[in-house]
């Protein structure tokens, strides 16, 4: 069975929500990843068997909510620690993904996920795109519809502070982890 780890990080667990749409989307060989602030010391993140889970993993999706425009501190001191797996090029053909929440409904989220992109691509990892067309354009009220945010490149949600995701935001992530784990079982 093919393994897909979801590494992100989630600060008031709107991301964390999404993460588990992708898992359940993604079906029994998801395993859930989180980030947490105990794993950065003196500003670097410190976790080698985290690190060995997800080189060990057959597909690697990331996310961070977008703050100021970018990832958070939190996922950005995890990619820095990278830097070997890198180097060996341990990550190289895995596929990969990734998510973003943000409180309002642009939050430069795109930013997010072109640096979770960049940063797969630099690992030599396969990017997987958004293949859902937004439910908005056949009529679908917007808290039901699948990517109603209009992205491609990876998946974003939008709640407002202290507010859920919406059933359409969790059901673009669920299909885009159903995406990913189709990918991995055609081989």
């Amino acid at each position: 069975m093919s393994v897909i780890s979801i590494v992100y990080f989630s600060a008031t667990g709107t991301t964390k929500s999404l993460a588990e749409a992708i898992a359940a989307g993604a079906g029994s060989g998801a395993v859930l990843v989180p980030i947490e602030g105990k794993q950065i010391v003196e500003g670097r993140f410190q976790d080698e068997a985290l690190l060995a889970k997800l080189s060990a993993s057959d597909a690697i999706i990331f996310g961070s909510p977008t703050f100021m425009g970018g990832v958070a501190g939190q996922f950005k001191a995890f990619a820095d620690a990278t830097a070997g797996i890198w180097y060996q090029r341990a990550w190289a053909g895995k596929l990969a993904g990734g998510f973003t929440t943000s409180g309002s409904p642009s939050g430069d989220k795109q930013g997010t996920l072109q640096y979770l992109m960049t940063f797969g691509m630099q690992h030599g990892m396969l990017w997987t795109s958004q293949n859902e067309i937004s439910g908005l354009f056949a009529g679908v009220p917007p808290d039901q519809a699948v990517n109603r945010l209009g992205s491609y490149s990876g998946v974003m949600g939008q709640a407002a502070p202290g507010t859920p995701l919406t059933a359409g935001d969790l059901e673009t992530g669920r299909l885009y982890g159903a995406r990913i784990a189709g990918f991995l079982a055609k081989g």
